[in-house]
């Protein structure tokens, strides 16, 4: 679990719930069933129709990632790329084949492959970089879906104050409703708006930094294996993939 989520998590209910009670609405103002309806269900709506169904479904895959990113360990890749480089220049690059057949991590297994497959480093270079790119994308629209969800949910909240306040018109001959029908109107804004900055928005940033930071790490592997099919000394080698690591 990601300490930082975690907090973030509890401290905006905190905010939410505590705020409510400290000013004197208390909990149950927050809990309205027609807000929910309109906010939560009607953001999705315009999500779905929005986003094609492979974005989508990526999208809900990678959200449990703000809870425990899978972010790389880069210093042990670079140990990793090292000892790799000292097996191919003892052994020539067919010495990398029990590596890459035991590499869980498909992109650094595609890598070790075609340095085993002697393949040129200008192909393999095109080659991953074409991989990198497409992946970084796909999931970066990935991401924009919590963006997109993030935008529409603050307008589903003043639509869902409007239609509170028309029903709240509607009983203006009895004045003991208008209180509590103005209150559960503005509820729908509290949704909308709370769920916009205090989820969907800051959910798409940190995945946005998520796929990023894997990325990089994988920009890393492609410039070691290009070192490695370059016959690079494994210690400059070393030296050069160290400046990735920030």
């Amino acid at each position: 679990m990601d300490p930082l989520t975690a907090t973030g998590v509890a401290l905006a209910l905190i905010a939410l719930i505590g705020g409510s009670v400290l000013k004197g609405a208390g909990i149950a103002a927050l809990a309205n069933p027609a807000a929910f309806v309109i906010v939560v269900i009607g953001t999705l709506a315009a999500s779905l129709i929005q986003t094609p169904k492979p974005t989508f479904m990526r999208a809900w895959k990678i959200f449990p990632w703000i809870f425990k990113p899978p972010l790389p360990d880069n210093e042990e890749l670079v140990q990793k790329l090292v000892e790799w480089s000292d097996v191919a220049r003892k052994e020539g690059l067919l010495g990398l084949e029990p590596a890459a057949e035991s590499e869980p991590d498909e992109f650094v297994q595609k890598a070790l492959q075609m340095l085993v497959d002697g393949t040129e480093p200008d192909k393999i270079r095109e080659t991953l970089e074409v991989e990198l790119d497409a992946r970084e994308q796909a999931y970066l629209q990935s991401a924009k879906v919590f963006e997109g969800l993030g935008i529409y949910a603050p307008t589903l909240g003043i639509i869902g104050a409007v239609l509170g306040l028309i029903a709240v018109m509607k009983n203006l001959a009895d004045p003991s409703k208008l209180g509590h029908g103005i209150a559960a109107a503005f509820t729908a804004t509290i949704y909308g708006i709370g769920l916009a900055n205090l989820l969907f928005l800051p959910t798409a940033n940190k995945l946005k930094d998520i796929i990023k930071a894997q990325s990089h790490a994988k920009e890393m592997v492609l410039e070691g294996v290009i070192g490695i099919a370059e016959g690079e000394n494994p210690r400059n080698l070393e030296s050069r993939l160290k400046g990735f690591i920030g």
